[in-house]
């Protein structure tokens, strides 16, 4: 993704990002080999790095879109990678937990079945799969700026459900959480970002909001667990 305003990853995490690396369990990290499909600036990176990976292969769409973690984060056990998740570059097997967190959304309409058997593929047997996406509800739709411009996807649990049980895939666990405060936050991003050409307004007050809002239920971000099996 384009850095416009030069952010660097940081291991402080709040709201959806927080939630993401929790939801991840410790066993599922320590030890293991993963893959972070659509890494963005390596907060996630950051983290599971800190929680004692084995190896971590981060992919972005273009080379370009690698440079805020490349610059930021290093580590041996890093490595990055041009690739799309509809064509993921790893051969069978490779991993033992794979993470994708607000890229199903962004890949071609119609492909997410593609992504889907690709992350089998690409996981060991009983390997797991987290994702998290925009949520398919009526106030998270309209207060998505994105919906609105340009046809931003959000999904329902059972699309989810549909896409993974298509790929064998057990369904683990699932989250629904984040709500006005997320859906405001978003709204403030838009607004700063492209029309001021800055960072979010009011950023430590909101942050606290959704560090509480995200702890309880919601309706504007799901979470889920899969396992291959």
């Amino acid at each position: 993704m384009k850095n416009i305003f030069f952010e660097k990853p940081t291991e402080i995490l709040h709201g959806r990002l927080l939630t993401s690396v929790n939801f991840v369990s410790d066993e599922d990290l320590s030890g293991k080999k993963i893959l972070d499909i659509g890494c963005g600036y390596g907060w996630c990176e950051i983290n599971f790095l800190k929680r004692g990976v084995k190896k971590i292969s981060a992919i972005e769409i273009s080379e370009n879109d690698l440079t805020t973690i490349r610059q930021n984060v290093k580590d041996e056990r890093l490595e990055l990678k041009e690739g799309s998740a509809i064509k993921l570059p790893f051969p069978d097997g490779s991993f033992d937990t794979i993470v994708s967190w607000e890229v199903i959304e962004h890949i071609h309409q119609n492909t997410e079945s593609v992504m889907f058997k690709e992350v089998y593929r690409v996981l060991k047997p009983n390997g797991h799969f987290y994702l998290s996406t925009p949520h398919r509800s009526f106030f998270a739709n309209i207060l998505d700026p994105a919906w609105w411009l340009i046809g931003h996807r959000h999904y329902s649990v059972e699309n989810l459900y549909k896409f993974a049980q298509n790929s064998n895939f057990q369904i683990v666990a699932v989250k629904i959480t984040g709500s006005w405060w997320a859906l405001i936050s978003i709204v403030d991003l838009y607004i700063a970002k492209w029309l001021f050409k800055r960072s979010r307004f009011f950023n430590d007050f909101l942050r606290k909001k959704e560090n509480k809002e995200y702890s309880a239920g919601g309706f504007a971000n799901v979470f889920m667990k899969l396992k291959k099996v």
